[in-house]
């Protein structure tokens, strides 16, 4: 409210005159304390700042501006022994004080809620839970989380480590448990999904890309450190984590699988969908079906298959684990395949080059230790007597 010139003249009476101060000129006239130095200011004073002693960071003050504007994040310590070194007398207390004053702060920036049509994007993302021993090996416990972006619909798969094969699966399993393929998927830049990026030129996986381009959806990655841009499986990974994985017991990563399913569709499936307070998720999942992409004939293949060589041992690594080899293919080749929820391993036939023959379990490896020796020497042998000479210099006993 503007001031009448009635209040202002007495403003200045009271200031001048009786040498009230502005806090007492406004309590007794019932103004703004802003206002009354505002009136004085306008009157030809000088204006009433706060006044500024003299600091002893003065002279270095242009060096620790420099500073900051060059390293916004660098540390009030780390500043405090740059402008000692060159002879600031105070001490690092009062040194952090007047850091923070001086400290450059981000720009605020304005965020636009997204919204998405039904059946148009699924956002997609790895969530680490831990880590579990199986046997003697220690393997993270990775949770592939797909969440569709109109109804919120959420498929939650364990896995033993996030590498391309369980990527893969998560995909084949999120879509078939939905009925169908959003026409986009959001990513961040996971080495499964973008290979190599500069600003705008991206390089994809080539794997993600046939994939892609079997179920027909269009791979997105996020902008570099835009985590918000992909916020809806962000959230769920969040929710996941307080809902249903803490503090719950599960025997293996296929019992924690079964529970997982039978939380998505009970509790996960029961709360109030964002988009429409009147549905729940289940329910706004039955409309967003329908307009799903139709699924091909057959799953894009998801199996690993890995070519391992043995050295001078009848043995093969693969997976931290060691695998005996009989001793007639000790010169062919052998493909191991794993269980993507147990950690243990199949035999996995490969074509006219790999091996037909069944590879031994890790248990059995355990007990053939004890007759390696005999073993590697009855090997050695039977190489020697199938390859000639020429095998007969590489069959050496041990």
């Amino acid at each position: 409210m503007a001031l009448t010139p009635e209040i202002e003249a007495q403003i200045l009476r009271y200031y001048h005159a009786e040498h009230w101060r502005i806090g007492t000129i406004a309590t007794q006239l019932h103004v703004h304390r802003d206002s009354v130095a505002r009136v004085l200011s306008q009157a030809g004073l000088p204006g009433l700042g706060t006044l500024r002693r003299p600091s002893a960071i003065d002279p270095y003050l242009p060096f620790v501006l420099e500073t900051l504007a060059q390293f916004p994040r660098l540390r009030a310590s780390r500043v405090y022994d740059m402008v000692k070194a060159r002879g600031y007398p105070g001490r690092p207390d009062h040194f952090r004080h007047l850091i923070a004053r001086h400290r450059p702060r981000p720009k605020t920036e304005a965020y636009l809620r997204l919204r998405t049509l039904p059946g148009e994007q699924m956002q997609i993302d790895w969530g680490h839970f831990g880590h579990l021993d199986v046997g003697s090996a220690r393997r993270p416990l990775m949770g592939f989380v797909a969440v569709l972006s109109w109804s919120r619909q959420i498929f939650l798969r364990f896995y033993l480590g996030a590498h391309m094969e369980n990527f893969l699966r998560g995909h084949v399993g999120a879509v078939t448990a939905w009925g169908g393929c959003p026409r986009v998927a959001l990513y961040d830049n996971l080495k499964s999904a973008v290979l190599e990026r500069q600003g705008q030129v991206i390089r994809f996986n080539p794997t993600l890309l046939a994939l892609a381009g079997h179920y027909r959806f269009d791979p997105r990655p996020v902008a570099v450190a835009r985590g918000n841009e992909k916020g809806r499986v962000e959230r769920a990974i969040r929710y996941i984590r307080d809902a249903f994985f803490a503090g719950r017991p599960f025997k293996d990563v296929a019992d924690l699988n079964a529970q997982a399913d039978a939380w998505v569709v009970g509790p996960a499936g029961e709360r109030r969908c964002p988009e429409d307070e009147a549905l729940t998720v289940s329910e706004a999942f039955a409309q967003e079906q329908v307009r799903l992409l139709a699924l091909p004939g057959d799953a894009f293949p998801t199996d690993e298959i890995k070519a391992v060589s043995a050295g001078k041992t009848p043995y093969v690594r693969f997976d931290l684990n060691d695998y005996s080899i009989p001793h007639n293919l000790c010169v062919t080749h052998a493909d191991r395949g794993r269980d993507p929820e147990s950690g243990t391993h199949s035999r996995r036939p490969g074509g006219d080059r790999h091996a037909s023959a069944r590879l031994e379990s890790p248990a059995a490896d355990r007990d053939s230790r004890a007759h390696r020796d005999l073993g590697g020497a009855q090997a050695s042998g039977q190489c020697a007597s199938r390859h000639g000479s020429s095998g007969a210099s590489g069959a050496r006993q041990s």
